[in-house]
């Protein structure tokens, strides 16, 4: 089940939600879920993968959109914005390195 965390740009200061762990939300609407999240880039690509395998794609990624979309974010200038617990949860589940191991 998807878990939402809050996100903070640093340059900017934009605040949005990020999520990580299984996305329902792919499941049920596949590559449209890129699309409502701004990367339009992926959006097609998920589109070509969904149309050649004949949907299997989306059986598949919607284990991974969510943690693939929170590493494009984070390494794309957002840091993660929720209290020290969510951010604890969010980098174990991402697999991240806590600020203090560098």
């Amino acid at each position: 089940m998807a878990t939402s965390v809050p996100i903070k740009h640093t340059q900017s200061g934009i605040m949005k939600k990020g999520f990580y762990g299984f996305s329902w939300t792919y499941l049920f609407f596949g590559w449209f879920v890129p699309l409502f999240r701004g990367e339009l880039f992926n959006g097609a690509l998920h589109l070509l993968f969904t149309i050649v395998t004949l949907g299997f794609w989306q059986l598949i990624v919607c284990f991974l959109y969510n943690r693939q979309y929170m590493t494009r974010m984070l390494t794309a200038g957002w840091v993660l914005n929720g209290t020290e617990d969510q951010n604890a949860e969010a980098r174990r589940a991402l697999d991240i390195a806590t600020p203090q191991e560098g």
